[in-house]
C-alpha cells in the first residue's frame, strides 16, 4: 500500500494526463442523469448504460492498468480491481441488449428523496474536495475515477430493483463498503468517500429489503 504522499502524486499525475476527459465525463453524466430522472425511457436507459459501460472500462484500463498502476504499491491489487471494473463494464454492455435493468426514480417517497440527495452528493465530489483544500488535478471527478463512478452506478442499480444484475450489484457493493472507511477515508483522508460509504449502506439495505420481500411471497401465497 502506498503512502499518502505517493497516493496524492499518482492522483495528480493521472488527473493531468487525462485532461480534459474528466470534464467531458462529468458534464455528460449530469446531462444524462437529469434527462433520465425527468423523463425515464428506453433511449435514456440505453444511453445511461452506455455511459456506465464506457466509464467503468476507462477506469479499469486507463486508471488501474496504465496511468495509476502503482496505486496498490508492490502488489497486484490494481490489476484485480481493474478486472472488476472491466467485468462491470461488460455486464452493463450486455444489458444494453438484454434490457433487463430499467432506471427510474423510485415511487416510494423516502427512497426517492434519498436517491436524489445521494445523486446530488455524488456529483459534489470535486466541489467537496475543493472545500477540503484540494486543487486540480488532484480532484475526484465522476466517470474517470473509481469512487464517484461506483457511487453513481450503485444508485442507478437501486432504482431498478428488483430487476438488476446481481453480479454487478454485489461487485459494486464490494467496492463501496469494505475498503472505503478504512483505506480511502482513514488512511488517505478522502472524506468525500463518506458519500460512497453512505451509498453502499443505502444500497445494501434496499437489496436486503427486496430479498426479504421475494422470499416472503411464496409463503404469503400459501397462506392465502
Amino acid at each position: 500500500m502506498v503512502t499518502v504522499e505517493e497516493w496524492s502524486r499518482i492522483m495528480e499525475d493521472y488527473g493531468a494526463k487525462i485532461w480534459p476527459m474528466q470534464i467531458v465525463f462529468y458534464i455528460v453524466a449530469i446531462l444524462l442523469i437529469v434527462w433520465l430522472f425527468l423523463k425515464p425511457g428506453r433511449i435514456q436507459n440505453m444511453l445511461m448504460k452506455l455511459y456506465l459501460c464506457i466509464a467503468f472500462i476507462w477506469i479499469g484500463i486507463a486508471f488501474y492498468f496504465i496511468i495509476a498502476k502503482d496505486i496498490a504499491g508492490n502488489t497486484y491489487g490494481n490489476y484485480i480491481i481493474g478486472v472488476f471494473f472491466i467485468i462491470i463494464s461488460a455486464l452493463f454492455a450486455i444489458d444494453l441488449f438484454r434490457n433487463k435493468m430499467q432506471f427510474s426514480l423510485p415511487t416510494v417517497r423516502w427512497q426517492r428523496y434519498a436517491t436524489l440527495a445521494l445523486t446530488i452528493l455524488a456529483f459534489s465530489y470535486p466541489w467537496i474536495g475543493i472545500a477540503f483544500g484540494h486543487r486540480f488535478p488532484n480532484l475526484i471527478i465522476n466517470g474517470t475515477l473509481p469512487c464517484p463512478t461506483v457511487t453513481l452506478g450503485l444508485l442507478l442499480l437501486t432504482t431498478s430493483l428488483p430487476r438488476v444484475n446481481k453480479i454487478v450489484y454485489i461487485l459494486l457493493l464490494f467496492l463501496a463498503i469494505p475498503f472505503t472507511p478504512f483505506i480511502q477515508i482513514l488512511k488517505y483522508g478522502v472524506y468525500e468517500d463518506t458519500i460512497l460509504l453512505a451509498t453502499g449502506i443505502f444500497s445494501l439495505i434496499l437489496l436486503i429489503k427486496h430479498w426479504k420481500i421475494k422470499n416472503q411471497r411464496p409463503n404469503s401465497g400459501k397462506e392465502v
